[in-house]
Parts: C-alpha cells; structure tokens; sequence
C-alpha cells in the first residue's frame, strides 16, 4: 500500500508543478512516508523548496497539548511557520497575506476517522480559504487512508445549530472518508472545479481496502496528537473523546489516553460489572486505579476502567462510550457533571453536546434515562452515509493526478 506521500516523487507532472511554483505546506509531524522520512525531506529531495508551513492543532513539531493556544514561529531553514490554532475561530483559517505569496498549498495531514478530530476541518478552511483567495491556490492533498477503515459508521450526524470545529459539517462521528474523500466532497457541494486544473486535486492511496484498519497496514503508526499514540487509541477515540465533555479524566496524563478513564468517586469494578450486563458487543472492561500526571484530577488516584476491545469489526466505540458514561452518571449523580467551560471556541453549547451533535443524550443521561437505549440512539448513523462515502471515493478518483 502506497500513501500519497509515497507516490509523489512518481507524479512527475505534479513535482514539475511543484518546482516551478510558489509552494506552501500544511502538515505535521506524523506526515513521514513509509519509510518514516518527514514531508519536508521527502520535498527537498525532489527539489521543491516550500516558502511557507502552516501548522494545525498541536503545531508543526505535534508538541502542544489539546486546546493550547500556538503562536507563529520559523522553522530551521527560516521559512514562516503560520499557525492554524489560535484563540479565535477566525485564527483557523490562513489569512490572505500568507496566501497570497503562493501558487499551491500541499496538504499532508494523518486523521484518525473521527469527526471531532481537527485535523480535517482545517484541511477544509483552508481550502475554501484559497478558493476565496483574489488569485486562487490550488490545493494539492497527498491522501492517505482512515485508520478506523472505510466501511464502518456510528454516530448521529449533528442537528442544525451543533456544527463546530469538531464538526465543522455534518458527518456520522466515525465517518469512514479519508482527508481527500472528505475534501473533494464538500468542494464539489461548495460548487468548487476538481483535479488539477480546478481549485483541489488528490494524489490518492494504492493499494487500499477499505475493510482494513491501520493495525493491517503493516508499516509504523505515527502518533498525529501527543494523545493519539497507537491504533488502539484511535479505535475507541470515537467513543472515548466524549469523555471530554465530562469531569471524567479521559486518561490524558496516563500511558493510555481514552482507553483509560475514571475519576476519584468512580468505582470501577460496579462500571465494568453494569457494563457487561448491558451486553454491548466487542469489548470487555477491566476495573483498574491510575493516577493522571496532568490534566484532569491531576495527582490524584482514580477509579476506573480500561477499555479492551476484543473484536474490532464487532466494537463499537460510541456506543459503548456513552454507555459507560450514561452508567458512570448514574453510579455517582453527586459527583458526576457535564463540562460547561468553554470548548473548541464555543462558549454557549455544552461541550457533550457539540461531540454528540445535539442535546439529546446530555438530557437523557441526567433524566436517568436506560444507558443501553441513549447507547443505540447516540450511536445511530443515517444509513444514507454509505453512498456518499462511495460517491466522495469515486469523485476522489475524477480529482487524481
């Protein structure tokens, strides 16, 4: 199997491009080649000398932590290094004095198959952003594949007036497009010319089937996030982020960030024993104490469980999340809360809400409700999501180089 990144010294028509172009780069640290060489290698080995880095959440190097504020910076040879995460919404997108010294941004970002992961939806501000630009940039996305697969969806798609930047449109939370697929859809819904005389082409993957998952590929996993370090944690992350939405540490602070949760009131071994009657496929909880390091009840020793999923095609991480969530609520109602902070630069909708795209399982979690029947309704998909996962994948090819 081929990454874009590993097919691009063999696009010959793009790397002449490239060369003769003012070229700007969106990426991170996890955007290495099979062979684990970063982009910026891979690019100056071809000859191509891109004249501007813009960094998304976590920054260029991936050091930052999640919802830390990332200043401008410059890289090792000099070259500007724009931040995509600022304080602002308007921070998320390039701003039009950085664009208008390029011709062409390349786009190489490793996404985890979740809605609320960042990454994709900078991807897409910053390609509407070159779209409105006075002189338009083309954008170029070296695709890769969805570690979660293609082929599996859970998750309700948002209700009007819940799209935010972990979910910019509406999409199943495990949506099962890659960066490109995503792209080339929302560009064609935004009326925008495809392939590489249009305003967005893709270099795209080989060798995939979408069946498999990233434990398949048979080549390194590179954490994209400081706590998205395996496949494993990419697999239940589109359960385990809703945690964020809690006072529940999601185990940031702990060796296994979203396969480990808890809290200091939590008892772990009630969790897991209500969990497994619940019957959810899949999976099994094992009780367990931690202490998280930083973060959430830093310092301090929780009750919990780890999260194993025992068989990936049958695991479903919504699902079993909110369950575990709904069951947490209800085993300690006087500790257990909702976050009402601010949360990914929205102050006025819960932060559960914005994740599970609406307020529904918020309300029925503290109405009492059976935590298998918010279970099933949260984890519902639109079972029309498939054949728009099939059409961005067949556009996706009309955008090739």
């Amino acid at each position: 199997m081929r990454f874009g990144i590993d097919r691009l010294s063999t696009c010959g028509a793009l790397c002449a491009r490239l060369r003769g172009a003012r070229v700007g780069v969106l990426c991170h640290a996890a955007s290495v080649d099979s062979d684990l060489v970063h982009l910026r290698t891979a690019l100056g080995a071809l000859g191509i000398a891109p004249r501007l880095w813009l960094a998304p959440e976590h920054g260029l190097a991936g050091a930052a932590q999640d919802m830390a504020t990332i200043g401008d910076a410059r890289d090792r040879t000099g070259a500007p290094v724009v931040s995509l995460y600022g304080s602002r919404f308007e921070d998320l997108s390039p701003r039009p004095e950085h664009l208008a010294e390029l011709d062409v941004l390349l786009i190489d970002l490793c996404d985890v198959g979740s809605r609320y992961y960042t990454f994709v939806w900078t991807a897409l501000l910053a390609l509407r952003a070159c779209a409105r630009a006075p002189a338009p940039v083309h954008v170029v996305v070296l695709d890769r594949p969805n570690p979660l697969g293609g082929v599996a969806f859970e998750g309700r798609t948002q209700a009007p007036g819940f799209c935010s930047f972990v979910g910019l449109e509406p999409l199943p939370v495990r949506h099962g497009l890659t960066v490109g697929e995503l792209l080339v859809h929302f560009a064609r819904r935004d009326g925008l010319p495809l392939g590489p005389d249009g305003a967005l082409s893709v270099v795209p993957v080989e060798g995939w089937s979408r069946a498999s998952l990233a434990h398949d590929w048979g080549r390194p996993f590179v954490l994209p996030s400081p706590n998205m370090p395996t496949p494993d944690t990419a697999l239940v992350y589109p359960g385990g982020c809703l945690l964020e939405g809690t006072n529940l540490s999601e185990g940031r602070g702990h060796t296994r960030p979203f396969e480990v949760f808890g809290a200091p009131w939590l008892d772990g071994e009630a969790l897991a024993r209500d969990f497994h009657a619940l019957g959810l496929p899949g999976c099994r909880a094992r009780p367990l104490e931690f202490q998280p390091t930083f973060h959430k009840h830093a310092g301090l020793v929780c009750g919990g469980i780890e999260l194993h999923p025992t068989c990936r095609e049958a695991f479903r991480p919504v699902a079993s999340y909110v369950a575990l969530i709904a069951l947490a609520a209800r085993q300690s109602p006087a500790h257990f809360r909702f976050r009402t902070e601010r949360y990914e630069f929205v102050d006025d909708i819960p932060a559960f809400d914005l994740l599970t795209g609406s307020e529904e399982a918020r309300a029925a979690i503290l109405r009492g409700d059976e935590p298998l029947a918010i279970a099933e309704s949260t984890s519902a998909f639109d079972p029309g999501h498939a054949e728009l996962v099939r059409a961005a994948s067949a556009l996706a090819a009309t955008a090739a180089w």
